[in-house]
């Protein structure tokens, strides 16, 4: 999700990168697991933030503020912006306890995750997951939400037709439902009408259109050849 400064706290060894379970579970995404950063404690891996929130599913009663994970990516997007020095942290709990009382209050907010309230506690790589998902869709500029082909040409066919191919196609349309006897010219009712919102509703391109007069074609062709 494009994050690469990771720390962990209080960890029982000092070569996690070097642990091939580890290594296998990085997915590829060694360089990350090479550079983590290892401190004895939580208070010391948030030295350099200005905004940190604690992910938990458990309530608090005595706490900073609460928000869901939406809102929170939405905050983290402002407070950088706003500043260049502006660093934020998103703290995880161990998957057997989570986050205690302290390690929250060390945190500007609790950040929650609106899962299934029966199935609310989800593992630390799924939250993680998701909490970086969140907020790498609030932070990445919206013509970057999808992979981009640039050795490829872009399709003429794909271009929306102009008002003129459609008009021309309503009108080829009218003359195939004639054919077919599904237009009763003399009695046409609102049938072309709502044809016509039809089709400018679609917004159709150039090669839907060509395909639609195809068909067209294809029905007067057929209707002359059985009504002879």
């Amino acid at each position: 999700m494009g994050f690469a400064d990771l720390w962990i706290t209080g960890a029982q060894r000092s070569d996690l990168h070097e642990d091939p379970q580890a290594i296998a579970l990085a997915s590829g995404a060694t360089d990350i697991l090479s550079r983590v950063r290892q401190v004895n404690d939580l208070k010391a891996a948030l030295a350099p933030a200005t905004l940190a929130y604690a992910m938990t599913a458990r309530p608090r009663d005595l706490g900073p503020p609460v928000c869901d994970i939406r809102q929170a990516a939405q905050e983290i997007r402002d407070h950088l912006a706003s500043h260049p020095e502006n660093r934020v942290a998103v703290v995880m709990g161990c998957e057997r306890a989570g986050l205690s009382n302290a390690q929250v209050a060390l945190c500007h907010r609790v950040c929650h995750i609106p899962a299934n309230p029966e199935y609310s506690s989800l593992n630390v790589a799924q939250a993680l997951q998701l909490a970086a998902w969140e907020i790498r869709y609030a932070l990445i500029d919206p013509d970057q939400s999808l992979p981009k082909t640039p050795d490829i040409k872009p399709d003429p066919g794909k271009a929306l037709a102009t008002a003129e191919a459609v008009h021309a196609l309503l009108e080829h349309l009218e003359e195939a439902m004639i054919a077919v006897k599904f237009l009763d010219p003399l009695h046409p009712k609102k049938l072309v009408p709502r044809t016509q919102h039809l089709l400018q509703r679609s917004h159709l391109t150039r090669d839907e259109v060509d395909m639609l007069r195809g068909l067209c074609t294809a029905m007067i062709n057929t209707a002359r050849k059985a009504y002879k």
